[in-house]
């Protein structure tokens, strides 16, 4: 067997090699891949983050706190890039502005091209750069929130950063966490992402016009998304059509 200091040159001169060791070769070619977990002791802890993490849980409360005395309903939409989250809240704005007082806050790592589009629909919009952060977080929701509060909406919804881990060990403090994935992300998404399904209360399977084109069965995500976590509410959409957007209102309680 290569010995484990040895592995990345063995992996590096594999291709040129005729007849690789044969233990080494076996793990790569089972039927059944081989499967590494780390070990509790072994996992990088990291104090400080842990912390953060807790800290945050109850910046999150205060944020609820302050949201429930301001008579504020807030919603948080997670997703990975291009899932179609700012498409969402578009359709969203244009379908509830003249029942709310929206608010959008939209988190990006380095852009402000999300706020900008949803600025054009004539709501106020802040957008959130995290840098190299892939989530948004209760401190900084807070800031960007009191600056809504000065146009006095009465319903906020955010758009976390891109990214489908992160997020879900962050709440901000909404009234609603939402994860959204679109069907070009492929068949086997949501049961990889089981994690943040469970942190969300609704589930929205985008782009529903494209299933057919990606040979996606739009059900059996559902299904997938129902088995992650039996609450959920899940919902297929298309921003395209409009399909699935009164019905995503009526999950949100709005």
């Amino acid at each position: 067997m290569v010995p484990l200091n040895d592995f990345a040159s063995a992996s590096l001169t594999i291709a040129g090699v005729i007849n690789p060791p044969v233990d080494f070769l076996s793990v790569l070619t089972v039927t059944k891949p081989l499967i590494i977990k780390a070990d509790e002791d072994e996992v990088l802890d990291i104090e400080l983050e842990e912390d953060f993490i807790k800290a945050n849980e109850k910046m999150a409360e205060l944020n609820r706190r302050s949201f429930d005395r301001h008579r504020i309903k807030v919603v948080d939409f997670m997703g990975s890039i291009g899932a179609g989250k700012t498409s969402l809240i578009e359709k969203l704005v244009e379908s509830l502005k003249k029942k709310y007082k929206v608010g959008v806050i939209a988190g990006d790592t380095s852009t402000a091209i999300d706020a900008e589009r949803i600025a054009k629909h004539g709501v106020p919009s802040i957008q959130i750069n995290t840098g190299r952060e892939c989530h948004l977080d209760a401190p900084l929701v807070r800031k960007a929130s009191k600056k809504l509060l000065r146009h006095g909406v009465n319903l906020i919804l955010i758009e976390n950063v891109g990214n489908l881990i992160c997020p879900a060990e962050f709440p901000l403090g909404a009234h609603k966490r939402v994860v959204v994935v679109s069907v070009t992300e492929g068949e086997y998404m949501i049961k990889k992402k089981g994690d943040i399904f469970r942190a969300a209360d609704v589930g929205v399977i985008n782009k529903k016009d494209m299933s057919g084109p990606m040979g996606i069965d739009v059900s059996e995500l559902v299904k997938d998304a129902l088995n992650a976590n039996p609450k959920i509410k899940a919902v297929v959409t298309s921003t395209r059509t409009g399909e699935g957007i009164p019905e995503l209102i009526e999950a949100l309680d709005l």
